[in-house]
């Protein structure tokens, strides 16, 4: 084994501010880094899979809402985790991008904002204790998405 480089991590363990579940699509890696900072989370779980939310909201399989259930729920026990973000990018692979709404990018948004709204009734449902925060990101900003009826506002 070769060392590649050498750096200095702390050992205690830590109280997460928030579990994140999100996507891994890399364009929206500075959005999720400058949201952690906007929302002064010191500490975060991140769950990335393929589609984020959308494992909770309309997994192809049913074992992929498990699964991303069972990570949020070790992140509690790890970590004490009381929040959750969940959230949905525009122009996603996992939803067959823009193309599969037409190019219709107005399309896509309001079907993202009935996907949080659903996986964060499902999660309030199966873990009732959890704090859930619903975003959408496009190119141009994070949009928070209230509860059921509610405008989505933009937080960065």
């Amino acid at each position: 084994m070769e060392k590649l480089f050498h750096f200095e991590s702390p050992r205690e363990r830590y109280k997460c501010d928030a579990a994140i579940v999100w996507c891994f699509d890399n364009r929206f890696e500075m959005v999720l880094r400058k949201l952690v900072k906007r929302l002064e989370l010191n500490y975060y779980d991140p769950i990335r899979i393929a589609g984020g939310t959308k494992c909770l909201a309309s997994p192809e399989h049913e074992r992929d809402r498990e699964f991303v259930l069972e990570q949020i729920r070790i992140s509690m026990r790890l970590h004490e985790t009381k929040t959750v973000f969940l959230m949905l990018h525009t122009d996603c692979g996992a939803y067959g991008g823009l193309a599969a709404f037409g190019g219709d990018a107005e399309t896509k948004a309001q079907n993202h904002l009935g996907e949080l709204r659903r996986a964060a009734t499902l999660l309030t449902s199966k873990i009732p204790e959890l704090k859930v925060r619903c975003c959408f990101v496009d190119f141009e900003g994070v949009w928070e998405v209230g509860a059921e009826g509610a405008a989505a506002v933009k937080i960065a």
